[in-house]
């Protein structure tokens, strides 16, 4: 069974900065690529920033120069770290990562529960 949890939401003002955090844990041979979505009332869910198992970074045009996008040296945690944020990155923000487990041959999608970013003054 493999679990993300996200932790580091909460409320900040325009301008402020939070830090995401994403922990995989369970059987888990391989994690090929963790990253963040978000979702805003009444939006799809969309792409915030991906990071592949070789660093390889992908950012939504929103987000550029903005966010970063980190892996621990665990490999099994990644990070978002939020600079500068807007009223319109309000929103719940999910974990995803592609993991291949033992008894598997294919890698599958997984997602955390999700963690409330409000940025309000």
């Amino acid at each position: 069974q493999v679990q993300l949890v996200e932790s580091g939401g909460g409320l900040v003002q325009p301008g402020g900065s939070l830090r995401l955090s994403c922990a995989a844990s369970g059987s888990i041979s391989s994690i090929y690529v963790m990253g963040w979505y978000r979702q805003a009332p009444g939006k799809q869910r969309e792409l915030v920033a991906t990071i592949t198992n070789g660093g390889a970074t992908n950012y939504a045009e929103p987000v550029k120069g903005r966010f970063t996008i980190s892996r621990g040296d665990a490999k099994n945690t990644a990070y978002l770290q939020m600079n500068s944020l807007k009223p319109e990155d309000t929103a719940v923000y999910y974990c995803y990562a592609v993991i291949k487990v033992p008894a598997s041959t294919s890698p599958y999608n997984y997602w955390g529960q999700g963690t409330q970013v409000t940025v309000s003054s």
